[in-house]
């Protein structure tokens, strides 16, 4: 199992969050971390996740999908966030 963090941006025209969040959310182990910013973890690949994602987004709209390896560092976060990172990461 890997972390991936995966970003979007839904334009006007048709937002279809509750699709992407209901996708999102089906990952098991999951961090919304920011407004359209997740961190899932899963044994798919990058490819597999955003074909996964992909029916939830109109032809304007945007999605990152990235392998989290290595290093990382954040702040801000409370402490719970802070141990869900340190086990995930």
């Amino acid at each position: 199992m890997a972390a991936y963090i995966v970003s979007y941006d839904l334009h006007v025209s048709g937002q279809n969050y509750e699709c992407i969040v209901k996708k999102l959310e089906s990952y098991g182990t999951h961090w919304h971390m920011q407004r359209s910013v997740w961190i899932i973890i899963t044994s798919q690949s990058a490819i597999q996740i955003r074909d996964f994602l992909s029916p939830c987004l109109d032809s304007n709209d945007k999605l990152f999908v990235g392998k989290l390896s290595g290093e990382a560092a954040w702040t801000g976060y409370r402490a719970q966030i802070t141990e869900w990172l340190k086990k995930h990461l």
